[in-house]
């Protein structure tokens, strides 16, 4: 018996007409199901068309009679059970959302039972998801790569404690603090550590410009103590103390990268006496500060990913919820791809950065010292003080001098040319972005051009995110020409003075006794 065959026999049992598949089998022009001659006639053999249009016929016709049968067992249970408790609960709920779908009973037949018809069309929708579920399954084994676990090396950073005693974890390179003549101190973003700095600086390139670099672990990273309720005014203090615990005595520069902007921006407001000038590449800004218009929020918001989007808004609304998504990336004890992790879009030269060998070995090491601690926390809280208020506005940093001027004077400054007076921070402020940068987009720095009218902006064609700020010996060479002009090497100490001891006060009596000496008995000679 051939499956056609098998197949009427189920439906006549089940009471479906059987017409349908005998028509198509007397349209074939009486040969057999698989096209075989019968009787000794040749026939020509049947299409797969065909015995695909034979199969679906059958098919909706056994779920239909399926779906009514189901229908009426459902009805023959439920009869009498209209009084129950659990109905009379469910009766307004379920008017409700039937009143609710009920413009969906517009596309059925006029003379058909709603409630019936949707029944069978759901039994129908289910049989079919479980026929393409079952059929798309592949028991075929594939090998699966299993991530790595991250390697977390031994603590091995320098440390300093801190006036309210906890414990800073630092890392230095370039010239030495005596023979330095830029200092530059470097907060890392997120995810990051005191490794990072400006990732793959050469030092002959540090040592040709006499610069001396510093990175530390914020608090909670790396093996920096955690700081429990920290804001943007203790980070600057943070890098006050940790410039007068490394003896740098004149002012230093700030380098600010993405999300390590925000804390270069609250040195820049809170110790500006101490800073030389500010160096900041695509800094992050606060995509919920009240003085951004809704175009600047809209262009920022646009160049995000959705769960990016969603990452702020949780950091935003509801913070707890972060340590569920940290546990299961960053802080899982696996590695693991920054776009990922960090939930970013990335441009073609980032993407072409992130998949060499040398930037993955530095972001494995980096991010398996930035999760050494193993604590959500200070990154919740570091997440948090992104998009929450600041203790300060951008347009703090540089603001026009404001005078007590009468009605004359007020008039009579509208009309004249003078130059603007500021007060704030005045030394120089360069930011460079890339203009393909998905992180943070170019109107992030447009925003901050608005709110900080004295910085310079270096606008980068084709660059991303990571790729003129990574590994780019002559993008370095380039940054540090620029804030610092032409390399004039190390300073050359000056010796210092040595110190008369008695023995050395002797020795120089008799020497200059000896010399008036000979200088007597010269005359004698001669005579």
């Amino acid at each position: 018996m051939t499956w056609h065959e098998e197949l009427a026999t189920l439906v006549g049992d089940a009471g479906v007409d059987a017409a349908p598949a005998a028509a198509v089998n007397l349209a074939v022009g009486g040969r057999g199901w698989y096209g075989e001659e019968e009787e000794g006639e040749g026939k020509p053999e049947e299409g797969w068309a065909q015995q695909a249009k034979g199969f679906a016929q059958s098919t909706a016709e056994m779920l239909r009679e399926l779906g009514l049968g189901v229908w009426d067992v459902a009805a023959q249970s439920l009869a009498g059970a209209e009084d129950s408790e659990l109905a009379r609960r469910l009766r307004r709920p379920a008017a409700a959302a039937g009143k609710r779908l009920s413009f969906m009973n517009e596309y059925l037949p006029e003379d058909r039972d709603p409630v019936r018809c949707w029944a069978v069309v759901a039994a129908v929708a289910f049989v079919a998801l479980l026929v393409l579920g079952v059929g798309s399954v592949d028991y075929t084994p594939t090998p699966v790569e299993q991530p790595k676990k991250l390697y977390i090396s031994p603590p091995n950073a320098k440390r300093f404690q801190l006036p309210d005693g906890r414990h800073l974890a630092y890392e230095e390179k370039g010239i030495s603090a005596d023979r330095a003549r830029f200092s530059l101190i470097a907060p890392h973003s997120f995810l990051s550590s005191r490794l990072a700095g400006i990732p793959g600086i050469s030092t002959s390139l540090l040592e040709e410009f006499g610069a001396r670099l510093v990175t530390y672990d914020l608090p909670g990273f790396g093996e920096s103590d955690p700081h429990p309720g920290r804001n943007l005014n203790s980070s600057a203090l943070d890098m006050l103390h940790l410039a007068d615990a490394l003896g740098v005595v004149d002012k230093f520069w700030v380098v600010g990268y993405s999300g390590g902007g925000m804390h270069a921006w609250s040195a820049l407001r809170y110790i500006p006496d101490r800073v030389a000038g500010a160096a900041m590449f695509a800094p992050m800004a606060n995509p919920y500060d009240s003085k951004m218009s809704k175009d600047e929020k809209r262009k920022i918001w646009d160049r995000w990913s959705t769960k990016r989007k969603l990452m702020h808004i949780l950091a935003r609304r509801f913070p707890s919820l972060l340590r569920l998504f940290y546990h299961r990336s960053f802080l899982s004890g696996k590695q693991g791809q920054p776009e990922s992790w960090l939930s970013l879009s990335l441009g073609k030269k980032d993407k072409t950065l992130l998949e060499a060998p040398m930037f993955n070995a530095f972001w494995e090491k980096d991010v398996a010292e930035s999760v050494r601690q193993a604590d959500a926390q200070p990154f919740v809280e570091e997440a948090v003080m992104q998009v929450s208020d600041w203790g300060f506005s951008l347009s703090d940093i540089q603001m026009q001098k404001k005078e007590d001027q009468g009605l004359f004077e007020l008039i009579m400054s509208l009309f004249s040319h003078t130059e603007r007076e500021w007060v704030g921070f005045l030394g120089p402020i360069h930011i460079w972005q890339g203009m393909d940068d998905r992180v943070v987009p170019p109107s992030a720095t447009e925003f901050v051009r608005r709110m900080v009218p004295g910085a310079t902006v270096h606008k980068l064609l084709d660059e991303g995110h990571f790729s003129y700020f990574c590994f780019c010996d002559e993008c370095h060479r380039q940054i540090f020409s620029t804030l610092f002009g032409t390399p004039q090497g190390p300073i050359d100490p000056v010796p210092e003075p040595v110190e008369a001891t008695p023995e050395l006060e002797e020795e120089t009596a008799a020497a200059h006794e000896e010399e008036a000496a000979e200088q007597e008995q010269e005359p004698t000679g001669s005579a």
